[in-house]
């Protein structure tokens, strides 16, 4: 009787065991994000981490990815490109990530180009957010919007159609503003626009008082504006404040929303801003209905106009992660393998290795009340 029932207990214990089996073979997915989460860019690192989270917490409720719950984690490199690489190859080296998501910036995109590590590893950056030429298409690097080259085509094209053709050109003095220049110097002869001035201001700064001084003395017909969110913000405030009267046009990467909460609706009327994913009015997309669905029920306060971008890299990672990649080197496979992937609306792309996942560019602009006209 004794041995019956040792025999008893420990086949109950055999089978609690094998019932919690699924639970220990489940193994998280760990997702990465190294971006600014404070400065001058902390506003965009933390609203791309927030679109990002709000996707993979939508996952993880329903499951996770057969199973396996995703793990996402920021971390703060106050858009240092030197803590950037550091932070990526820790990662790398002690913590085996899936893949990492919206890292912020063209010089720190660039400094992890060069460093070589990410691309030796396969493990990819989804979501990496630049436009610059210089970084789309390079290994592991996925950029899941169109490049700043495509906004100021069209851009260019639309001032040179209606006859806005004295430009003024204010940049951020980095590899960002190296790109605005370049894609602006290459347009302008098409569309028949003078550049008339040009003002750099430091990056990772909101010191943009030359600019503003520049362009009140040079007085363009328009002033095409390849700033960071809060240096745009200060830029339009203390050109509106001098009595500049010109149109500003501001490249996707300003959060508008921001900028119309930092600035109020007066002095953000007429601020007209290159779009590259879809906005939240866009309510006929799936993808827009299931970001609101979600986003309405989300208390999270970094959720901003830039959350969109990083919501779209994560659900490119978990459509890549969904084929049974389980490393960061199948998931930088999969990821890399993406055609024509519907989202719902808006589609990716990585089969061309020179652009960027997207070519989708609109405008939008502030009119009366803080409303978006499009």
């Amino acid at each position: 009787m004794a041995a019956f029932s040792y025999f008893r207990r420990t086949l109950v214990a055999l089978l609690f065991l094998l019932a919690l089996q699924p639970a220990v073979a489940a193994k998280e997915l760990l997702v990465v994000q190294v971006a600014p989460l404070t400065g001058p860019q902390g506003v965009t690192g933390r609203a791309i981490g927030a679109g990002a989270r709000l996707y993979f917490d939508h996952v993880n409720a329903g499951g996770g990815i057969n199973g396996a719950p995703i793990r996402f984690v920021s971390r703060d490199d106050g858009q240092n490109p030197e803590t950037t690489v550091r932070f990526i190859r820790e990662s790398l080296e002690r913590e085996a990530p899936v893949a990492f998501v919206g890292s912020v910036g063209t010089n720190n995109i660039e400094a992890l180009v060069r460093d070589g590590g990410l691309a030796r590893s396969g493990v990819p950056l989804v979501g990496a957010v630049s436009g610059a030429s210089s970084v789309i298409g390079k290994p592991s690097i996925f950029i899941v919007k169109a490049g700043y080259r495509a906004e100021i085509a069209r851009l260019f094209q639309q001032l040179g159609q209606t006859g806005q053709q004295r430009v003024g050109l204010v940049f951020q003095k980095d590899a960002l503003g190296d790109d605005v220049v370049a894609g602006a110097d290459a347009e302008a002869g098409k569309w028949g626009i003078d550049l008339v001035a040009r003002a750099g201001y430091e990056r990772n700064t909101t010191k943009v008082e030359a600019a503003v001084e520049a362009m009140l003395k040079a007085r363009p017909g328009s002033i095409f504006l390849g700033a960071t969110t809060l240096a745009a913000v200060e830029f339009v405030r203390q050109y509106r404040e001098g009595g500049g009267l010109a149109p500003i046009y501001g490249l996707s990467i300003i959060d508008s929303q921001v900028l119309l909460a930092k600035l109020g609706p007066d002095l953000a009327r007429g601020f007209a801003f290159s779009v590259v994913v879809p906005m939240e009015s866009r309510v006929a997309l799936p993808l827009v209905r299931e970001y609101a669905k979600l986003k309405a029920q989300s208390k999270n306060p970094d959720i901003g106009a830039r959350s969109m971008e990083g919501f779209i890299a994560a659900r490119a990672l978990v459509a890549a992660l969904r084929k049974g990649a389980a490393s960061g080197s199948e998931a930088g496979k999969a990821v890399a393998g993406i055609r024509k992937l519907d989202l719902g609306g808006y589609r990716l792309d990585f089969s061309t290795g020179d652009r960027s996942g997207s070519t989708f560019v609109d405008f939008a602009m502030f009119g009366r009340g803080g409303q978006i006209v499009q």
